[in-house]
């Protein structure tokens, strides 16, 4: 017999890794690529980037409420549990960041990719771009963690 609460907490924290370790390795590798300023490694970084968040990140953010609907559904809590009220508004928060920084990885890598096809280097727009993209994961990447320490804690937060 399949254990379905099981295979659902599975998803879910599979999910949940996935959010947070795309997230860190995305940043990690455009930051890296873009401490050489080489347009050709650049537009070939950000083409992986935008690829991983299509396939990983995009998936998980996908099951991420199916999952945690389902579990909570199966378990008795209400989704107006505090924790579990402030983790979907951190999700929200997430996507809000997280939205916008899809569209910058693109243009970043089209930006690059033009760049490179050029022999020219990067122009000022993909700077003030790149800013941007920098800026906003910080918020979105604590924002998961705290889901994650929510989800781990399952504190007693009322009020909320």
């Amino acid at each position: 017999m399949v254990d379905i609460d099981g295979l659902l907490r599975l998803v879910h924290v599979i999910g949940a890794t996935v959010l947070l370790g795309t997230g860190a390795g995305i940043a990690f590798f455009m930051v890296i690529a873009r401490r050489t300023e080489d347009p050709k490694l650049i537009a070939h970084t950000a083409g992986t980037v935008v690829l991983a968040d299509t396939v990983f990140t995009a998936t998980a953010v996908l099951l991420q409420p199916i999952t945690g609907y389902l579990l909570a559904e199966r378990t008795g809590w209400s989704l107006a549990e505090g924790w579990i009220a402030l983790s979907l508004v951190l999700y929200v928060v997430t996507g809000l960041f997280w939205l916008p920084v899809v569209w910058i990885q693109m243009r970043l890598r089209n930006l690059a990719r033009i760049a490179a096809g050029n022999s020219a280097p990067l122009p000022p727009e993909w700077f003030g771009l790149y800013r941007i993209w920098f800026a906003c994961g910080f918020p979105a990447f604590l924002a998961v963690i705290a889901i994650l320490w929510l989800m781990l804690t399952k504190p007693d937060i009322t009020g909320f």
